[in-house]
């Protein structure tokens, strides 16, 4: 009888010792990923976290921790699961999307050490003078989504009225435009009071849009408008790195003049206008590179190579996305054309001078079961009838 409760004794040692061992090798993994430096707090050390806390995450082996039966199932769902969302993130589903943030939000708050007190250190929510538009606008978002969703964008330029054409400096002629100015503007004049909640949440969308998402595009792609591009426009970089080996002198004044770049170029279609964001930036060639790659995958619609230099294909929210790369174009470029648009009725759409005859004719056109041609370029609202689309 002693032997035995002996036996247990030491039985239930080793298990503690063990269950110790691991939990203590857990924490100095940990520790050894969060290693404290001035750049800790930074967007870009966060992201080589959140990276390989996720890779982590996704390849560990759970046959060798020593699970319950019933743990290692639970375990081993929640493994697919994360697996499954990582995947569906980048077609552009918002769910999984919203599932992917809400873990990194959790890595962030209890395993990175972000507070109050050194979150301002990736974003400098405390300094408006250091804020950039992408931030500003990033912080208007997010504000905006709590009262209006999806709508948060268009609530915006219709506030206002950043759908307006007007001439920037430079220009001959007037344009649709959004430019830092403005941005600036209507981040002073909402004035909004961030918690801490709120900075980590903006955080996180920012390491998300730069680790799965589609960049400075991200949330303008899940806004109810018509479509949103990008590298459409500007100077492609195979054109700035000919001048730069021909005419350097050329060059220095393309960059004094602060000629946009192709990875300067969003646009978005409000209305049926397309207006440039001239404050956001894909920043790099690479980064608007990336975004191509992935928006267009959703469904494996197959390879874009040099070869085959353009995709056409849906996104899992039904989106249109149309995808091209050099050689075939200039520059890497995307197009997405949205289909979530309201309805609208035929006296919001036909404006002109006697609209009256040309809405009653199209319906005797349509009663009488008429072939109807609607034509007209990109944008001038052909779909957005009950009657036919484009």
């Amino acid at each position: 009888m002693v032997n035995l409760f002996l036996i247990i004794l030491v039985v239930i040692a080793v298990i503690a010792y063990i269950a110790y061992k691991i939990k203590q090798n857990a924490n100095a993994e940990v520790e050894n990923i969060v290693e404290q430096d001035n750049q800790t707090y930074t967007l870009d050390k966060m992201i080589a976290f959140i990276k390989r806390r996720l890779d982590e995450i996704t390849k560990v082996n759970l046959y060798d921790i020593g699970l319950s039966e019933e743990e290692l199932k639970r375990r081993k769902n929640k493994k697919y699961e994360l697996k499954k969302a990582l995947k569906g993130c980048t077609y552009g589903d918002v769910n999984d999307k919203k599932y992917i943030k809400e873990l990194i939000y959790d890595l962030l708050a209890k395993e990175y050490g972000v507070t109050e007190t050194n979150i301002s250190r990736s974003i400098p929510f405390d300094i408006p003078s250091l804020l950039t538009g992408q931030d500003k606008f990033d912080i208007l978002i997010h504000e905006y989504k709590k009262e209006f969703g999806y709508e948060a964008l268009g609530e915006m330029i219709k506030k206002y009225n950043l759908d307006d054409m007007k001439y920037v400096q430079g220009d001959t002629k007037p344009c649709y435009v959004i430019t830092d100015e403005e941005i600036d503007h209507i981040y002073e004049n909402e004035n909004f009071h961030l918690t801490f909640q709120d900075k980590l949440e903006i955080v996180v969308q920012r390491i998300y849009q730069k680790y799965k998402g589609y960049s400075s595009i991200d949330e303008v792609r899940d806004m109810n408008i018509d479509g949103v591009s990008g590298g459409v426009s500007g100077l492609p970089e195979s054109f700035l790195s000919q001048v730069a080996q021909t005419d350097a002198d050329y060059l220095t004044q393309i960059v004094d003049a602060k000629v946009p770049r192709a990875c300067d170029s969003i646009w978005i279609m409000f209305h049926g206008k397309s207006i440039r964001l001239a404050f956001l930036s894909f920043g790099t060639e690479a980064e608007l590179k990336r975004v191509c790659q992935n928006i267009y995958k959703y469904n494996n619609p197959g390879q874009l190579s040099d070869t085959n230099g353009y995709k056409v294909n849906e996104m899992k929210d039904g989106s249109r996305v149309v995808v091209v790369r050099p050689s075939m174009s200039e520059t890497w470029a995307f197009f997405v054309r949205k289909f979530d648009v309201q309805k609208a009725t035929l006296e919001q759409i036909v404006r002109f001078e006697g609209k009256e005859e040309a809405i009653a004719l199209l319906r005797f056109l349509v009663k009488g079961a008429r072939i109807i041609s609607l034509t007209g370029e990109q944008g001038c609202r052909k779909n957005n009838n009950a009657y036919g689309n484009d």
